[in-house]
């Protein structure tokens, strides 16, 4: 007897909270390149404009965690863990490895603030990290809760070497631009799957929930959605080339 596997559609929902993420993340850097150049004079190191950018963050890491479980449940079926491993191996190889070309961009524009272990780092790294979670529903929950304490109580040491800066110490006198270690962040990615496993077991969503992806808001912030990696890459060269178009900066 012939089995019909399950056919699956991408979740709008999932699709837009990324989207409006991005949005935001957008609205975001465009301040701080004004006031890189000088043209706002807020301090983009606040306490509420750190907060705001921190929230940004900690979605995309959210969100990511439950895409991991989505992944995972719907190419189970069909792949053995050795396959599945290897496809989180290289999902994960290239989002770290756009995080060190960010990382060399940054080290010639911004010199002593470049970007050591930032977002993309985290999410590539933390895809690999999590993957022996991606049965777990309890365990991940309670294991990135764990993390999410130790990396704040790691953050508020510093140390004089830069050697445990991927982990979540940091060191005297350096700042980054883009800040994101393993802890507490890793911690986040896994309630995010916890989260994944909770609302959609087998990849499927467990709720009702009505269809709005037909409506234009919706469909936009869902095309951001699905192609955040590459709007990430690409947002901060153009606006910053603009503003240097129209005046507002300089090289």
């Amino acid at each position: 007897m012939e089995t019909t596997k399950p056919t699956y559609q991408r979740l709008w929902e999932v699709d837009t909270v990324r989207g409006i993420a991005i949005i935001l993340m957008i609205c975001y850097h465009f301040i701080f390149d004004l006031a890189f150049f000088g043209a706002y004079a807020g301090n983009m190191y606040s306490p509420s404009w750190q907060l705001f950018a921190r929230s940004i963050g900690t979605t995309f890491i959210l969100v990511m965690g439950i895409s991991l479980t989505l992944r995972y449940n719907r190419l189970e079926p069909e792949m053995d863990q050795k396959q599945l491993f290897a496809i989180y191996l290289r999902q994960g190889a290239i989002v770290f490895g756009w995080g060190m070309v960010i990382t060399v961009v940054t080290y010639f524009v911004l010199d002593s603030g470049y970007v050591i272990f930032g977002i993309l780092h985290l999410l590539g790294l933390s895809m690999l990290m999590a993957f022996p979670f991606l049965r777990l529903r309890w365990a991940s929950l309670v294991v990135g809760i764990i993390a999410v304490a130790l990396g704040f109580y790691l953050n508020g040491l510093k140390v004089l070497n830069p050697w445990l800066l991927w982990l979540g110490v940091p060191q005297f006198g350096r700042h980054m631009v883009d800040y994101y270690p393993l802890l507490p962040w890793l911690g986040f990615a896994l309630v995010g799957v916890s989260v994944g496993l909770t609302l959609y077991p087998q990849g499927a969503r467990r709720f009702s929930l009505p269809d709005l992806s037909h409506i234009p808001p919706v469909r936009a912030l869902g095309f951001l959605g699905r192609h955040s990696l590459l709007i990430y890459l690409i947002h901060q060269p153009i606006m910053l080339g603009i503003l240097i178009l129209v005046g507002i900066g300089s090289i």
